[in-house]
């Protein structure tokens, strides 16, 4: 019987649908990652492994598993898995698209409002007695309706974002790497260039990949371009984003706020310097975090599986 090794725990009714044809063997906590020794010893006679973004798929794992079949990543983004290293030991990799893009733009849209209208300083303000009478310009924030808006990786998640912003009547900008006509046609996007795009935008949200173009290609020269009226969001990849310029754009007012779903090292700690900016808002890497869309991504990841160690082909390969 093939052996299927899950790094989280899961829901049971996951774990059932792959026990009815496979060993499985899962990682039994879902609060922390499984060690790398552990990962490394179980997949010695696994032929198929259920991944998280926090596991390291690279060349030394699988030299250590000569029966791996398929790599399943409960993500859309695959930087946690060295692409050519797999294809040249025959293993298939998939990912979760689609399945995950409304919840995501919900969260990313849910972050651009939370860090525009200050919702977290005037929960804490209350929370902490301060609130003793009305004022005209108490805890006031910054319009969202009617802004600009620009999308930097305009896949998906980012057309998902555009139509949420169509709601409040934004004009929206995008950058990405070939333009988009169809969503030129849909929601009156421009393609610019990420000059502009950075100048003209007031909110200035960032769904690109992580890739070798990418990695830091938002750093200091780039914040300085952004309005000091405009606020930063991310809910793609941490690392796309130098930190460091940008905890010290925040600082010095080069930008008016951010709010942000990932970073460039996860998790981040209670004393990191972003977290002791009011004019941040960060949450810890839930874009997808919805009860229905987390069990759609694991019962996608269980159908690859399922599909590749019976012989199938696989539903969502990364190619």
């Amino acid at each position: 019987m093939k052996k299927v090794f899950v790094t989280r725990k899961l829901d049971d009714e996951i774990i059932d649908q792959l026990s009815q044809h496979f060993k499985v063997e899962e990682w039994p906590h879902d609060d922390r990652p499984v060690p790398r020794e552990e990962l490394i010893k179980q997949v010695s006679d696994s032929h198929a492994l259920l991944t998280m973004l926090s596991d390291q798929v690279d060349a030394e794992l699988l030299e250590k598993a000569p029966k791996l079949e398929i790599v399943a990543n409960l993500a859309v983004g695959y930087d946690n898995i060295d692409i050519n290293e797999v294809k040249k030991h025959g293993v298939i990799i998939t990912n979760t698209p689609d399945v995950l893009t409304e919840t995501t733009a919900d969260l990313t849209f849910s972050l651009l409002m939370t860090a525009a209208r200050r919702m977290i300083e005037a929960d804490q303000y209350i929370r902490n007695g301060k609130w003793q009478s009305w004022s005209p310009y108490l805890l006031a924030g910054s319009d969202i309706h009617h802004k600009t808006i620009g999308i930097i990786g305009m896949g998906n998640i980012g057309q998902a974002v555009a139509r949420r912003a169509k709601g409040f009547e934004m004009d929206v900008l995008y950058h990405t790497r070939s333009p988009k006509p169809k969503a030129e046609d849909e929601f009156n996007a421009k393609h610019v260039s990420l000059d502009e795009l950075l100048e003209q935008s007031d909110f200035v949200v960032c769904l690109a990949p992580l890739t070798k173009e990418t990695r830091g290609m938002l750093g200091a020269e780039q914040f300085a371009r952004m309005k000091t009226s405009a606020f930063f969001i991310n809910a793609g990849r941490g690392p796309v984003v130098n930190e460091s310029a940008l905890i010290s754009a925040l600082q010095n007012g080069e930008i008016a706020g951010a709010g942000l779903d990932v970073f460039e090292e996860e998790p981040i700690s209670s004393d990191h310097p972003l977290l002791s900016l009011s004019n941040v808002v960060a949450v810890p890497h839930i874009g997808s975090s919805s009860r229905a869309t987390r069990f759609a991504m694991m019962k996608l990841c269980a159908d690859n599986i399922e599909h590749v160690l019976n012989g199938k082909e696989p539903i969502t390969e990364v190619r």
